[in-house]
């Protein structure tokens, strides 16, 4: 009898500790939802390094395009002094 009711104590406890602990565990939502967020931050990071790849040659030969610029301007100068 006292083997019985250890038994039936036991497996009481034994399912109460599963359910505690069980709901614990997040929803398959939740996990979504976890996935998509450090996915979105992976994705955004990569996006972010893929435009700081074309920006910053592109500044580059913005200030390259603008120095070639001020050159032909004091060359058409010169160029125009020296004819007058």
């Amino acid at each position: 009898m006292k083997k019985s009711k250890y038994r039936v104590f036991f497996g009481i406890g034994l399912l109460a500790m599963v359910g505690l602990f069980g709901c614990n565990q997040e929803t398959p939502i939740e996990k979504t939802k976890a996935a998509a967020a450090s996915g979105n931050a992976a994705t955004q990071a990569a996006g972010q390094a893929a435009v700081d790849a074309i920006k910053i040659p592109l500044d580059k030969a913005r200030q390259v395009e603008s120095t070639l610029g001020k050159s032909a301007e004091d060359t058409a100068a010169k160029i125009k002094e020296s004819t007058q």
